[in-house]
């Protein structure tokens, strides 16, 4: 049994490491299906382990379902006794009475087997949930890392950093930030740019999207939908401009709107730092000292 739950935790560690590679690596637009896929990934493994330790547990022996038999009989006649016929206990024959009580009390002081066996397995549900708690506190905690990280990273090269507020229209609040010519102005102009130039230049755009393209310009003006990397080549096209996304690895990704633009934004790139999951926050290059 102990070489069974030995096997059980590494196979449940081995899980959580997949799991946390699979969400890691997960973008915005497939983080539901990666959340689905991993919670029936734990599902399976937590049926699968209880079969198996279910099947360990010793069968009813012959000797159990006799006294288990007996002990039915048992409560049947002392069920049956303690009536008798009339609900008036005083016209029960004295030795009726009697043979009641004894069964009754023979049963008490016998133990019940299924009580016994759900609290073992009960017990064993208990200790799997402690042992995956005891694994989950040991991994390193992502979200200091990487905050820890990026603070070094802006550090090295100069750049500050301005929090945006961690809602669908996080990309494009943190482009209005960090946009010249926007002079300030709210998250609306950048989508709507990104919006009317991916409209005007469909085919650069088309072959990326597994939607029709009126569609996807809708989601991008109208709704906090989250952008990512074709919305930023948009942003960068629409308003002549290079972007530079600071990741916590160091990786810096550059969208390009042509060799002429002068002008360059940058912008911080979170994965686990935020409630909401993926995150942007501007970036600007810290004044000359």
């Amino acid at each position: 049994m102990e070489e069974v739950r030995a096997r059980h935790r590494l196979e449940l560690k081995e899980l959580q490491g997949k799991i946390t590679s699979k969400k890691k690596n997960a973008t915005k637009k497939t983080r539901k299906g990666v959340n689905d896929e991993c919670e029936r990934l734990e599902q399976e493994l937590k049926e699968r382990q209880q079969a198996e330790l279910l099947a360990l547990i010793p069968a009813t022996s012959p000797d159990d379902e006799t006294s288990q038999h007996n002990e039915d009989e048992d409560e049947k006649k002392a069920d049956h006794n303690g009536r008798l016929d009339s609900p008036n206990v005083e016209q029960q024959p004295a030795g009726a009475t009697g043979n009641a009580q004894a069964a009754l009390d023979a049963r008490a002081k016998k133990p019940n087997r299924q009580k016994a066996r759900l609290a073992r397995k009960a017990a064993e549900q208990e200790a799997q949930i402690q042992a995956a708690e005891r694994e989950a506190a040991s991994m390193p905690d992502q979200r200091q890392q990487e905050l820890t990280a990026m603070r070094q990273q802006m550090s090295d090269r100069g750049l500050s950093e301005t929090l945006i507020r961690p809602d669908g229209h996080c990309l494009y609040s943190a482009c209005a930030h960090t946009i010249p010519s926007l002079n300030g102005k709210d998250y609306r102009n950048v989508r709507i740019a990104a919006a009317e130039y991916i409209g005007t230049h469909p085919d650069d755009f088309a072959p990326f999207m597994e939607e029709p393209i009126d569609s996807y310009t809708h989601k991008i003006k109208s709704t906090a939908e989250w952008g990512g990397h074709l919305e930023l080549q948009a942003i960068a096209k629409a308003f002549d401009i290079n972007i530079h996304v600071l990741q916590a690895d160091g990786h810096v990704e550059e969208i390009k709107s042509n060799d002429s633009a002068k002008q360059d934004i940058w912008l911080a790139y979170y994965k686990h730092s935020f409630g909401l999951g993926e995150h942007y926050n501007a970036l600007i290059k810290a004044a000359a000292g």
